[in-house]
């Protein structure tokens, strides 16, 4: 609470000179705020543009060591793996998701032989990108079946845990999966892997751009709504981390991410919990487009990002995470 008044008290004071602003900042950003995520592909020897992306690529396994070698380097301490998985492997039960050899496993052992505890890795615990119909579960009656899927996200997390990652991120928003794959974990002798629940994730428009890049996106029928969050709610944000807390998470996200500092804010001061925010691909294309085009000033992507650090986030899971050294300085 402010106490004086002018002219006695006179807040430019402070702000005066480069030094002593820098003496009072609140908020700081550094390479170990960041959570980079990386699109793979099959193949060999490939880099593959994401058109609605800029300056983001699909790698093939072999090329991994171009992007985790510099993620290492500039101080960075997880990556996030997400698959395009080819269509003719899709199906409506995204088995897939449980073949030792799909993408993410194939990643996850390649990171973990060259790199060992060098780098953190997270896998989302969803079935999206596998899925025939884009969804993060199953379907009977032409509904999204929870406890069935359930089912599958467990043996999804008990395989990826056995390869080696590091981190689960459930993202698909069935009610009770935290507590059971939780569970699944400890009895399978799992207890050190980490659980960073996607425990408030909004039906958002903003998704459109990483539908693209994991391959989802025109395969998708419907919308998500009956299980991914509505956005005119707050309160029951609230009730989705509670629950995740009870049932065994770690860390919780709030994705998306800059539309909903307020939800950041919310969760961080009554649950003090270690907070995630995902600045998603629609967020960071209309920066990235706006930059481009010089509509706006690149300055505008570390205001964007010291955002995150003042609503109360932990850590960003973003795809400016690889130049963050350049957008810090």
């Amino acid at each position: 609470m402010i106490t004086g008044k002018y002219p006695n008290l006179r807040l430019r004071r402070n702000r005066k000179e480069s030094w002593s602003r820098r003496l009072i900042q609140e908020n700081t950003l550094s390479s170990s705020d960041f959570i980079l995520p990386i699109f793979l592909i099959d193949g060999s020897n490939k880099r593959e543009n994401i058109t609605t992306m800029p300056g983001v690529y699909r790698y093939t396994i072999n090329r991994l060591a171009q992007i985790v070698d510099k993620a290492i380097k500039k101080g960075i301490p997880m990556v996030a793996l997400f698959p395009k998985t080819k269509k003719i492997l899709k199906n409506e039960i995204g088995s897939e998701s449980l073949n030792e050899n799909n993408l993410v496993c194939r990643a996850i052992v390649e990171i973990k032989k060259k790199y060992k505890n060098q780098i953190g890795i997270m896998c989302d615990v969803a079935l999206d990108p596998y899925t025939s119909h884009g969804h993060d579960g199953l379907i009977k009656s032409k509904q999204i079946i929870n406890d069935e899927t359930i089912d599958v996200l467990v043996n999804q997390s008990l395989l990826q845990a056995e390869m080696g990652c590091d981190v689960l991120a459930p993202s698909d928003m069935m009610d009770g999966r935290v507590l059971k794959i939780r569970k699944a974990l400890d009895n399978s002798n799992y207890k050190d892997v980490q659980i960073l629940s996607y425990a408030v994730k909004y039906a958002s428009s903003f998704y459109g751009p990483f539908r693209d890049a994991v391959g989802s996106k025109k395969s998708l029928k419907g919308d998500k709504k009956t299980y991914q969050m509505d956005f005119r709610n707050s309160d029951e944000g609230l009730r989705e981390v509670a629950l995740d807390i009870k049932e065994g998470a770690d860390m919780v996200m709030v994705k998306p991410g800059m539309p909903y500092l307020d939800i950041i804010k919310s969760i961080k001061e009554r649950f003090r919990i270690p907070v995630f925010a995902y600045q998603v691909s629609g967020e960071y294309s209309l920066l990235a487009n706006a930059v481009q085009k010089k509509i706006i000033d690149e300055k505008a992507i570390f205001e964007s990002l010291i955002a995150f650090k003042r609503a109360g986030a932990n850590a960003i899971v973003s795809y400016y995470a690889d130049r963050i050294d350049k957008i810090i300085k």
